[in-house]
């Protein structure tokens, strides 16, 4: 039996996901008090293969105190559990609940939509601290939060290290998602370059300026040595997931170039590689 459960503060997309995992054929329970996880698997264990479940801030304080020791007994007689845990930036929650109109589950008369979701963040960490998986919506669409979930997390996927190569830009955030963050600023800048500014890291114009400088391919080279070095410690440290995040200042250019590079490297050695350009509008 396979068994996922959601998590993740009020907004950030965990019924998304829910819905997602549901058409791709896992039973599905939103909101599942914390205390009833061993009794659901025991029984619906003969019969579903897949279980997704929703865990979020309207179980007791209590019973989020104990979701540590809970699912440290429900891995020891399962094969598969993972836990994704969604989040996003507090503006990014801010606005999605102002546009919405929706009412947060903690807010009331003498409790602010900003206080509401810093103590959710507080309820949800035992939970956050144990996330296989974590995923930051703040800028994501709808429909590129469901490729995501779809491509990441689905009933058929072998237990095998998923990688995702991400480039950002810094001047719009550091993506809080990310394993392993790699800075490439250093290196020279092709939007400096008027012909080349409209272009992307995608581009051939923009790979041979890059290339045109040895610190590009020192740099790409020594990321590279470093990923084959360490990547193995977390597939047999048990891992699903690894997000490699690579920037530079827009994330339109050479961060674009090196996360494309790296992808195409790793695709030889694992099978599940996937890209996203964060700041490409694609």
């Amino acid at each position: 039996m396979k068994l996922t459960i959601i998590s993740g503060r009020s907004g950030s997309g965990k019924s998304v996901c829910l819905h997602m995992l549901e058409d791709l054929g896992f039973y599905c329970i939103d909101n599942l008090p914390v205390g009833l996880l061993p009794a659901l698997l025991e029984h619906n264990h003969a019969q579903h293969s897949a279980i997704a479940v929703s865990i979020d801030a309207r179980n007791l304080p209590e019973d989020l105190s104990r979701f540590t020791n809970i699912i440290s007994d429900l891995k020891k007689s399962l094969t598969h559990c993972e836990i994704v845990f969604f989040d996003a930036e507090d503006a990014t929650l801010l606005k999605r609940f102002s546009e919405t109109r929706r009412k947060h589950p903690l807010t009331s008369v003498n409790v602010s939509l900003t206080e509401a979701l810093e103590y959710e963040k507080k309820l949800l960490d035992p939970i956050a601290q144990l996330a296989d998986l974590r995923i930051d919506s703040s800028r994501l669409t709808v429909q590129q939060l469901r490729e995501l979930v779809h491509n990441r997390i689905t009933p058929d996927t072998p237990k095998e290290l998923a990688l995702l190569f991400e480039s950002f830009g810094y001047k719009f955030g550091v993506p809080t998602d990310a394993d392993y963050v790699f800075d490439i600023r250093c290196l020279a800048n092709p939007y400096w370059e008027p012909s080349l500014r409209s272009h992307t890291g995608l581009d051939k114009s923009v790979e041979s300026f890059l290339l045109s400088h040895p610190e590009t391919i020192k740099l790409l080279y020594d990321i590279k040595s470093f990923l084959e070095n360490w990547i193995p410690h977390f597939s047999t440290d048990n891992r699903n997931y690894l997000t490699i995040a690579v920037g530079c200042t827009g994330g339109q250019h050479r961060s674009v170039y090196f996360v494309d590079q790296l992808a195409k490297h790793f695709r030889q050695q694992h099978k599940q590689v996937q890209v996203r350009h964060r700041e490409l509008k694609t």
